[in-house]
């Protein structure tokens, strides 16, 4: 009888343990990677009290419109500038490039940015910086704007997903610093895609 006991204590407790982990929410494998990242005290931006009740982070539906092909030209000389953040800290950050692109049929420009400090960080070497600003700030989405992650393209052409548009660290913590969104990255037009404001429903 023994045996027995102990397999029904183990499949109790199985059940039990699989009944309390609830499951990750999300409609594309970025926003599950998003909110893994969020409900993890380890890897989350958010208050303990925010993270308590967490469930999943608001998005606007994945649409394919927001991911389009970019022709980047590539600014070699440009210099590193100071990058204003939301504290009295700077990111040292240089253009690496402007990015030409259509939405929804008419054409945009973007700069982006290439950080000094991650040029030297392991993993790192290659990575590219997109922040912009868009019509949904402040209404549906966060007021200071959103960023995107990028890797420097072998070609002159990159894409560019608007669905994986996140917010700043510094929109569910104040204690972060984030870099201030250049007005030269401002598109006239509203970006519904990625995610929305923290907080409005």
């Amino acid at each position: 009888m023994k045996p027995l006991i102990t397999i029904l204590i183990l499949v109790t407790c199985f059940v039990g343990c699989t009944q309390k982990k609830k499951t990750i929410k999300g409609d594309t494998q970025f926003q599950l990677e998003l909110n893994a990242q969020f409900k993890d005290a380890s890897t989350s931006p958010l208050k303990d009290k925010d993270r308590k009740n967490f469930e999943s982070l608001e998005f606007f539906k994945f649409d394919s419109a927001y991911v389009v092909t970019a022709i980047l030209k590539r600014t070699p000389d440009t210099e590193f500038f100071n990058m204003k953040t939301t504290t009295d800290e700077v990111s040292k950050e240089r253009v690496y490039g402007v990015l030409s692109f259509e939405l929804k049929g008419k054409p945009y420009q973007l700069n982006i940015y290439q950080g000094k400090e991650l040029m030297t960080k392991e993993g790192y070497e290659d990575y590219l910086f997109l922040p912009f600003l868009d019509e949904t700030n402040g209404l549906e989405s966060y007021g200071g704007g959103r960023y995107i992650d990028a890797k420097i393209p072998k070609g002159d052409t990159m894409e560019i997903d608007f669905n994986k548009a996140y917010n700043p660290y510094c929109a569910y913590n104040e204690k972060y610093s984030c870099p201030i969104v250049p007005r030269e990255n401002y598109l006239k037009t509203r970006v519904e895609a990625g995610v929305k404001a923290f907080g409005k429903h």
